[in-house]
């Protein structure tokens, strides 16, 4: 587990640079002390069994995608996205509108934009964007 939140770490410094520096404290002490122990992700791994990217989903929802800091751009997370999709017909996903990364991310794989919120899911004022993907 400790590898899988400085995964995430290492992903938000890198691609959440609109967070306040409270906000992401708060977030992380949310996310190191209930999501990561409680959650059922499904994580990419190298050779050497060392965790680079890890998933989290609901039904057909992707709730979490983080990726290594370090390991970006090398097609982890497309592998664990592609592999979500491949038995669905249709997924969501939310974004931050100010991830821009992220949805270009999403974008290349065919989801597009079907909404946005003024907030996060927390009330925070960091706008999301609500991404479908359907099978063509």
């Amino acid at each position: 587990m400790a590898r899988n939140f400085e995964i995430w770490r290492s992903a938000v410094l890198a691609t959440h640079y609109f967070l306040s520096e409270r906000d992401f404290q708060d977030i992380s002490i949310v996310v190191e002390k209930s999501y990561l122990p409680t959650a059922a992700l499904v994580v990419a791994v190298d050779d050497e069994d060392v965790p680079h990217g890890f998933m989290g989903t609901t039904r057909d929802n992707v709730d979490a995608l983080f990726i290594h800091a370090d390991s970006r751009g090398k097609g982890v997370g497309r592998l664990l996205l592609e592999n979500f999709l491949a038995g669905r017909d249709e997924a969501t996903v939310d974004v931050n509108e100010q991830n821009r990364s992220g949805r270009k991310f999403y974008e290349k794989v065919g989801f597009q934009v079907v909404g946005r919120s003024d907030v996060d899911d927390a009330g925070r004022p960091y706008p999301l964007m609500h991404m479908r993907w359907r099978r063509s």
